[in-house]
Formats: structure tokens, C-alpha cells, sequence
């Protein structure tokens, strides 16, 4: 703890006469953080030592019946240690979901292209797979049904594509969390330090300190394109408009026959 306990006044003195920036406002993340999570880490630290033990998350339901929702650790979240030891797991994962994603998508779209009137979807009370492959089932080998059986095909074709990869991702995401689970009791005290330490409490608020710091650069943005929209017509131009517009009123009045 040290490490990171000690770095609180190097944190004040390091952004002291900084510009732009208020050391006070980078050190209030700190203690924010401290109340949010620090505290309750320390006190387990404290009370069981550098140990990362998982534990069955158990939910009653509306039955009053305990349900296992898996597991977890509060000391070290399992995303600390898929980041740390399984990042490539994690890769593949987002990629399937971006696969998943781009299917989901498409098949959107084709619904909305052909849900409309004389679309393909035209009559269904909800598109899935028995309604889909009933209609085509009717009109298989009618020549001028061909472009709707094309796409009926295609939707046919997507859906299954969906599937599949839910189920693939299913089972990453599975194999990732026995992995992550089975890699606790592994972990050496050195190794729970590390994760605590710097993947956790000190990447946390490195990473409120950049958000201080982005926050000072939207508002020093705002603030110059509202000066550079103020002063985008130069004075000369200001002055002129002014003054063309004064003869306006001048002239104005005089029909009036009011004496200016």
C-alpha cells in the first residue's frame, strides 16, 4: 500500500503551478476514489492480507430461492485479470461481437427494406424462422416468385449465421471466465499487488486525472470558438454596419417629421 499512499503528496506537489490546472481538483479525485473503493480494498487487505478470493454471487429469487450468478471478487474484478493475463481471449471475444453486431445489422436492415408494403415480410405477424420458411416453403419453384424467395433465403441464411455466432460467443465468453476463475489461486502475493496497485487503484485515477485534464480542454475549446464567433466581423465592418444603419433611422424620422 506504499506505493500508493505515498504517491498522495507527490500528486499535489507534481501539479502545483501547473497552468490551467488546479492541483486541489486532481488531488479531490484521489479522495473520491479513496471513499469510493481504496477504503474498502485496504480494510480487506488489512483484515486477510494481499489474497484475491473469489466468491459465488448467490441471488434470491421470486420464489425465495438462492440462484448462482456466478462468482466475483471484490479485490480484484475479474476484468483485472483477463486484461493482465488473458488479453488475447478478450480480442477475440470483441471480435465476435463486432461480427455479431455487423449480422444483427444486417439483418435490420432487410426486414425494414422488405416489412413495408409488397415486401417480402408483408403479412408475417413477426419475422422468425417459421414465419419465413413457411411462405417460402408455398412459393418453392414459382418463376415469378424467385426475387422473394431470394430473400427469404437470405434472411434464412442470416438468421442461422446469427445463431451461430451467439452460440460461439456464448462459449468464449464461458471458456474466458473458467480461465479468469481457475487463475485465482494461482496468483502469488506479488502478483495481487501489482493487479491492486497499479492495474487498479493507480490506473483509476490516472484515468479521472485525464479526464480533469479533458474537461479543461473542452472548456478552454468552447470558450475560444464563442470568442472567435464575438469577434469574427471586424470593427471597421461593425462600425460601418452602425453607421449605415443610423442613417436608416435618421431618414426614417425625418419623414416622420421629427427634427433629428
Amino acid at each position: 500500500m506504499k506505493r500508493a499512499f505515498g504517491k498522495r503528496q507527490m500528486l499535489l506537489v507534481h501539479y502545483t503551478g501547473k497552468p490551467l490546472i488546479d492541483n486541489y481538483h486532481v488531488y479531490q479525485h484521489l479522495m473520491d476514489y479513496w471513499t469510493e473503493t481504496m477504503q474498502d480494498d485496504c480494510y480487506l487487505i488489512a483484515a486477510d492480507g494481499w489474497k484475491a478470493e473469489t466468491a459465488r454471487v448467490l441471488v434470491k429469487n421470486s420464489k425465495g430461492k438462492e440462484v448462482d450468478k456466478g462468482w466475483a471478487c471484490e479485490l480484484v474484478p475479474k476484468p483485472l485479470i483477463v486484461a493482465r493475463y488473458f488479453a488475447r481471449f478478450q480480442e477475440a471475444i470483441t471480435g465476435l461481437e463486432a461480427e455479431l453486431e455487423s449480422l444483427t445489422a444486417r439483418i435490420s436492415e432487410l426486414e425494414e427494406e422488405q416489412g413495408g408494403e409488397e415486401g417480402a415480410f408483408t403479412g408475417l405477424d413477426k419475422v422468425n424462422k417459421a414465419n419465413v420458411a413457411a411462405p417460402l416453403k408455398e412459393i418453392k419453384g414459382e418463376k415469378d416468385a424467385k426475387e422473394e424467395a431470394d430473400i427469404l433465403r437470405q434472411w434464412l441464411k442470416l438468421s442461422g449465421e446469427e445463431a451461430d455466432m451467439k452460440k460461439m460467443l456464448k462459449e468464449a465468453e464461458a471458456n474466458l471466465d473458467a480461465l479468469a476463475y481457475a487463475k485465482y489461486p494461482k496468483l502469488s502475493e506479488e502478483e495481487v499487488k501489482t493487479l491492486v496497485v497499479d492495474d487498479k487503484w493507480l490506473a483509476t485515477i490516472a484515468a479521472a486525472i485525464h479526464g480533469e485534464m479533458d474537461r479543461i480542454s473542452q472548456n478552454l475549446t468552447r470558450r475560444v470558438k464563442e470568442l472567435a464567433e464575438r469577434y469574427e466581423t471586424p470593427l471597421p465592418e461593425v462600425n460601418s454596419k452602425v453607421a449605415e444603419l443610423e442613417a436608416r433611422v435618421t431618414a426614417h424620422l425625418k419623414r416622420m417629421g421629427m427634427e433629428v
